[in-house]
């Protein structure tokens, strides 16, 4: 009995020192859903279609799934987000096996250039964030890129996302 007291004492103590660090909710102080904010569409500078779409579409998806703040659609926010992505690179990172020459793996990055204003046109960040992501190459390179764009996109949302719900700007 006394081994059996001890072990429920001792698993009582572990269950509720595991938790002690976490906190729920948004990990800035905001109370989720407080403030709102509206994503500018971003303006994409380099040569690859349709990338600001499917940055602008991810940040919104991302802030909409993090919680943190509600996304403004009509209305005036209290944080706006405009971005410029301003680089988009291919790097191979391996080659097929019977030819040096041929790529077989390749990490596409993009940048951009992001801004986050609040309500009265203060500057809370300027900042550059990245996204990547590994695309295999098939039988086509475009069609591989442009199969991998969402996942960029997403990839690069994610990190823009961190950044405002995050930070301590």
């Amino acid at each position: 009995m006394r081994l059996f007291l001890s072990a429920c004492t001792a698993l009582l103590a572990l269950c509720l020192t595991g938790c002690a660090g976490y906190r729920l909710g948004p990990s800035n102080g905001v109370l989720a859903g407080d403030k709102t904010v509206e994503v500018k569409p971003f303006t994409n500078q380099t040569l690859e279609p349709r990338l600001g779409d499917a940055v602008t579409a991810a940040v919104r998806r991302n802030l909409q799934h993090d919680g943190t703040y509600r996304l403004a659609t009509h209305a005036s926010a209290d944080i706006v987000i405009s971005g410029v992505i301003t680089h988009y690179a291919r790097h191979e990172l391996s080659l097929l096996p019977n030819d040096v020459l041929t790529a077989q793996d390749y990490r596409v990055n993009a940048t951009a250039n992001v801004t986050a204003r609040d309500a009265t046109g203060k500057v809370m960040f300027d900042q550059e964030v990245t996204g990547y992501t590994l695309v295999r190459v098939g039988a086509d390179l475009a069609g591989s890129e442009r199969q991998a764009l969402p996942l960029l996109a997403d990839e690069l949302a994610k990190n823009v996302t961190a950044r405002l719900v995050d930070g301590s700007w």
